[in-house]
C-alpha cells in the first residue's frame, strides 16, 4: 500500500482555477481522488494546496489535508522538489504515488498496476514515471544557430540533415504522461524529483490539461469513464 499526494495550487495562468474547474458536474481534482480511493494499493490520499477553497473541496471529496503548503512554494515557477521537500517534512513516509490533478482520466486498475510494478522493482530504481511513445521524434527537430537550422543531437553527425532520415532510424521516443509517477523520500532529499535511475512504465497516452481546449476535450471523454462518473454521483447522493 502506498500514500497519494495530490499537488493542487490555487493559481494557473492557463485556466483560472484549474484545479476545481467544473467537468462532467464535478470539479477536476475530484477524479484524481476518486481514482485513488477506487485503488485497492492506496490507502491514503493528502493534497498539497495553499488554497483554502481548494482544501476544503478535497476534503469534501474524501481527500486529507493535513496542513497547508506555503505560498512560496505554489507560484508559477515553483519546482516539485519544493513542495515534495515540504510534504514529507509534514509526513512520515518514505514513498508517495504523485497523482496530478490535470490528468483526470485514470483507471483504478492501472493505478495498481504500477504501484504493484513499483514495488516490484523499487531497490533498483530512484524514481518511476508513466510514459507513453511519441510520434514528434525529437531527433526530427531544429535548433536555430548562426541562422542555419541544426540537429540537436551528436549521434548521426557525419549523414548531413540527420533529421531527414527515416523516423525508423531513430530510437523511439518517451515522454511523461502523468498518469501516476512514485516517488522516493531519499531521493528528493537529496535534490532530485526522480533521480538518475528512473523506471519507465509505459502506458497509453492520457489527456493532460493545459489549455481550453484540453478542458473541452477532457469534458466530453470523461463521459466515457463510468467507473470514476458512477463513484462521484454515488458520493454525491450519500452526501446529500
Amino acid at each position: 500500500m502506498i500514500t497519494a499526494l495530490i499537488p493542487a495550487r490555487g493559481g494557473s495562468k492557463s485556466i483560472p482555477r484549474k484545479n476545481i474547474v467544473d467537468v462532467g458536474g464535478f470539479p477536476l481534482i475530484s477524479y484524481s481522488i476518486a481514482a485513488c480511493k477506487l485503488s485497492k494499493n492506496i490507502d491514503r490520499i493528502v493534497v498539497s494546496t495553499e488554497d483554502e477553497e481548494i482544501a476544503t473541496i478535497a476534503e469534501k471529496f474524501g481527500a486529507e489535508v493535513p496542513f497547508m503548503r506555503p505560498a512560496e512554494l505554489s507560484q508559477d515557477d515553483s519546482t516539485d522538489v519544493g513542495f515534495l521537500k515540504h510534504f514529507f517534512n509534514n509526513i512520515n513516509v518514505g514513498d508517495v504515488a504523485l497523482i496530478r490533478p490535470t490528468t483526470p482520466l485514470r483507471e483504478p486498475k492501472v493505478l495498481d498496476k504500477v504501484i504493484e510494478c513499483y514495488f516490484g522493482t523499487r531497490e533498483r530504481i530512484t524514481g518511476l514515471r508513466t510514459v507513453n511513445e511519441i510520434n514528434e521524434n525529437p531527433y526530427k527537430v531544429y535548433k536555430i544557430y548562426n541562422n542555419a537550422c541544426k540537429g540537436f543531437f551528436k549521434d548521426f553527425e557525419g549523414h548531413g540533415d540527420y533529421t531527414n532520415l527515416p523516423r525508423q532510424t531513430f530510437p523511439k521516443a518517451y515522454i511523461g504522461n502523468g498518469r501516476i509517477d512514485i516517488i522516493k523520500k531519499e531521493t528528493v532529499l537529496q535534490g532530485s524529483t526522480y533521480g538518475d535511475m528512473i523506471y519507465p512504465y509505459i502506458c497509453d497516452k492520457t489527456i493532460d490539461i493545459d489549455s481550453f481546449y484540453d478542458l473541452k476535450m477532457a469534458r466530453i471523454m470523461i463521459q466515457d469513464n463510468d467507473e470514476l462518473l458512477k463513484f462521484l454521483r454515488r458520493q454525491k447522493n450519500e452526501q446529500n
